[in-house]
């Protein structure tokens, strides 16, 4: 009998690092995945940054990974954009990793008659610029959003994220936005024909129920849970779907990356 080959999606923030800081072992899983001539991606809903900016955060904690292997909502949102509608127009709340990506794609970004409203994330949420989407969706432009994230960390605390924004630009029109990102399995699937990958062979590796596993399911994919970041191992019961498998962290994939879900 053939052995499984398995492809992996894995989450960054809370599977692979923690507060800028690597999760022990998540270097030697990474390592055994290239040295096993396994595909994988990394998956963020923060779509702050490009690829490139990312990969050099990531080298700073010690973990090497290359630009293409590195899918962010901000990508993912590119991507859906230029498959419903090739070479449009939007008018962009967020940073350089969504602007970029609209830009690759062929998007020009504008504030005269947009096709879509798009909203990232952003350090600085301009009452302005929140203002002038309120506007343009009211006449007539889409609302895309990269994520549904409520809240954001940062070293004083909480704070407002893309979730937050949308829902005050939903009150104010009265259109909701089409979120992209995770828990979407739109960002999943946009992933795999990235890597062209297939459901059946593909796990999803994350820290949240609500957002990887939850979008790993709804996906087709296996997904693995670990309790390196947000959800508990309690936490599991509270949530009508369950993760193939749970782990303390990806140090307990080291050796076995080939069969995931095999004793030994």
């Amino acid at each position: 009998m053939t052995e499984a080959r398995w492809t992996y999606l894995s989450d960054m923030d809370g599977v692979l690092v923690r507060e800028e800081h690597l999760v022990p072992g998540a270097d030697e899983f990474l390592a055994e995945l290239r040295d096993n001539a396994i595909d994988f991606l990394v998956l963020t809903n923060n779509s702050i940054y490009t690829p490139r900016d990312l990969r050099a955060r990531l080298l700073r904690t010690g973990l090497d990974i290359p630009e293409e292997s590195i899918w962010t909502s901000a990508l993912a949102t590119a991507k859906f954009l230029d498959s419903q509608r090739p070479n449009g127009t939007a008018f962009v709340i967020g940073e350089a990793g969504l602007t970029t990506a609209l830009h690759e794609v062929g998007y020009v970004l504008t504030e005269r008659d947009p096709d879509y409203v798009v909203l990232g994330e952003t350090r600085t949420y301009s009452f302005t610029s929140i203002t002038n989407a309120i506007r343009l969706i009211e006449r007539g432009a889409k609302f895309i959003a990269t994520n549904p994230d409520a809240t954001g960390p940062s070293v004083e605390g909480s704070m407002p994220a893309t979730g937050s924004v949308a829902a005050l630009i939903e009150k104010a029109t009265g259109r909701s936005p089409y979120y992209v990102g995770k828990p979407n399995p739109l960002m999943m699937r946009s992933a795999l024909r990235q890597l062209g990958a297939h459901s059946e062979s593909t796990l999803m590796i994350g820290d949240r129920m609500d957002t990887d596993v939850h979008s790993g399911i709804e996906a087709g994919l296996q997904t693995i849970l670990v309790l390196t970041g947000i959800s508990t191992a309690e936490s599991v019961d509270n949530f009508p779907y369950r993760p193939t498998k749970v782990l303390d962290s990806v140090a307990d994939l080291i050796g076995r990356t080939r069969d995931p879900f095999g004793e030994g």
